[in-house]
């Protein structure tokens, strides 16, 4: 019986079985079978610990059993607070194992009243945490912070390599406390547990890490996940011997959808939870992992360190899959240079990476596009006046979609759930882009991150990609400035890589003789060192906006005209 309220659909559930998306695995049955199939090959790997399919199905077990003896129940919450580690792996196959709902993004850069606020959200009742991990300024830890959370029956520990903690005393301040204790040791007895083989039980709750709103809770069975992970698998060629390194942390979705492919296939996971791109470097030719998994800026700083080291390679690298972010047209170069094909995807927690390129594309699909939907998933690009009516081809729109791959709901939150849909159920996504005849996605930016200058639309994707071709510019976002006339104006931030000082005027002429309309140009340009991002590597825009009007950014008003005459594309 499943007490979470989900969309479930019968009549879905049977087509989505037939035609082979969904399918009676879980997570832990496929474990099971690659721990059969694979007993001398390696599952899951981080910088201290590198553990076999047995040895890691045995651990999942332990870790279940030790949950089970809680007296936890089907459908009750978990939540990771931990690095990218062996141990958060671990945890979310024993969910998947015993039928709990696994919560793994809690992020390193979330306050410990963040996490209050998130596991009172979901009504926790046993987190996985480091001591000290992520403590605030103050060093206050969750530790100090039990009370706050009265659903929270129990804290684990666990060890920065995986061995034992001491644990300290419980927290005072509630009259029946959570109990503190360490992730179960390796030499811990044993404790049966029933396995719940229920492929279309509630396993992930993720909250969403958005550029504008609140986060949601983002519910996923293990079908709803693995339907993805089968479809990249059955494209790339991915196979037991592929080796794959998530730079992504493992509390981003971009962790989870190589933990897809990887239980898929019996491939080595790789996880990394360094922010330094030197040690990204040497941790790929370590692990000699052959196929990478990021956002762009990691593509960027690895690129930077690769010149630093004139490498002509980025070690046994055959593939990296970049989302979260348009791919700059020159990293996508570089990359083919050094013999990596990127994987320009798009995707997001509520429907996984829906979309992306094939092997098989060329280079300006790959770099202009995000590729094809995948199998078990359909897109349509629906008008921004009217989100029943569909656009016509080639058209701006907002992105729908539906499918196998798509979430069941936001939990505890109906209103942003029925809200997310259009009348003719497509679940519309925010993103504004086009789909052209082929079937190829392009993204023009966030429907809420749209300048309107006077009434008119402008589409900071399009400015943005020009910008990222332009020499020099490492990364550009556009943002809006509030204006008393106009109501918005397009300001243009940029990281400069130059020695000299930016030629602002020239800029923009570069943009307009590559087919910016005169009429969305830049009126502010604003130089950063580095730009606020999202726990999964995108650019905060609203926290632009918000520094520029707190006074604490200053643009530079640039007043352009074009200096030598062109056909204008409006």
């Amino acid at each position: 019986m499943n007490t979470l309220l989900t969309m479930h659909n019968p009549r879905q559930t049977r087509a989505y079985y037939a035609s082979g998306v969904w399918q009676n695995d879980t997570f832990y049955t496929l474990l099971e079978g690659n721990a059969k199939r694979y007993p001398e090959g390696y599952a899951v790997r981080d910088k201290h610990r590198r553990l076999t399919w047995p040895q890691f199905q045995e651990e999942v077990t332990r870790v279940a059993g030790a949950l089970h003896q809680l007296g936890l129940r089907r459908g009750d919450r978990v939540a990771v607070w931990l690095p990218s580690c062996v141990e958060s792996v671990v945890i979310f196959l024993a969910c998947s194992r015993n039928g709990y709902v696994c919560c793994p993004s809690l992020h390193k850069n979330h306050t410990v009243q963040d996490i209050v606020n998130l596991l009172n959200q979901v009504r926790c009742k046993v987190l996985f945490t480091q001591p000290g991990y992520a403590a605030d300024l103050s060093g206050k830890s969750i530790l100090d912070r039990i009370a706050d959370v009265p659903s929270l029956k129990q804290i684990m520990l666990v060890g920065e390599d995986g061995a034992q903690v001491n644990v300290p005393g419980t927290a005072a301040g509630s009259a029946e406390p959570a109990a503190v204790s360490g992730y179960p040791a390796p030499d811990a007895p044993l404790i049966e547990s029933p396995v719940d083989d229920d492929p279309d039980k509630v396993l992930y709750l993720a909250f969403t890490s958005g550029t504008t709103g609140n986060p949601k809770g983002v519910m996923h069975s293990d079908n709803t996940l693995l339907a993805n992970g089968r479809a990249m698998v059955a494209d790339w060629g991915h196979t037991a011997d592929t080796i794959m390194l998530t730079l992504s942390a493992m509390s981003h979705h971009i962790g989870t959808v190589a933990l897809e492919q990887s239980i898929v296939t019996g491939a080595e996971l790789v996880v990394s939870d360094s922010s330094d791109p030197a040690k990204w470097m040497d941790w790929i030719l370590v692990s000699k992992a052959t196929y990478l998994l990021g956002v762009p800026t990691h593509g960027i700083d690895l690129l930077k360190e690769a010149r630093t080291r004139n490498l002509k390679s980025l070690g046994d690298v055959e593939v990296f899959y970049l989302s979260g972010s348009v791919i700059p047209p020159w990293v996508a170069q570089e990359f083919f240079n050094l013999g990596v094909k990127p994987q320009n995807t798009f995707g997001m927690s509520e429907n996984g990476s829906h979309h992306y390129t094939q092997p098989a594309d060329s280079e300006p699909i790959i770099v202009g596009t995000c590729g094809r939907c995948c199998q078990g998933y359909e897109t349509r690009i629906w008008r921004q006046d009217n989100p029943d009516v569909e656009a016509e081809t080639g058209e701006i729109g907002e992105l729908g979609g539906r499918g196998g791959l798509l979430m069941l709901g936001y939990f505890d939150n109906q209103t942003a759930t029925e809200t997310s849909f259009n009348n003719q159920g497509w679940f519309l996504t925010g993103d504004l882009g086009t789909i052209d005849e082929s079937g190829c996605l392009r993204i023009v930016g966030r429907k809420k991150e749209m300048v309107i200058r006077g009434g008119r639309n402008i589409y900071p994707g399009l400015i943005e990609d020009l910008a990222h071709s332009y020499p020099l510019i490492r990364k550009a976002a556009v943002f809006p400035v509030p204006d008393p006339r106009l109501g918005e104006k397009a300001c243009l931030a940029l990281i400069w890589e130059g020695t000299a000082a930016p030629d602002y005027v020239s800029i923009l002429q570069y943009l307009y003789e590559n087919g910016l309309s005169k009429y969305d140009m830049p009126e502010y340009i604003l130089v950063v060192d580095t730009f606020p991002m999202t726990a999964s590597g995108k650019i905060l825009k609203r926290e632009l906006t918000r520094a520029v009007v707190a006074g604490e950014f200053k643009p530079e008003p640039v007043h352009w005209r074009a200096n030598r005459p062109r056909t204008e594309v409006s």
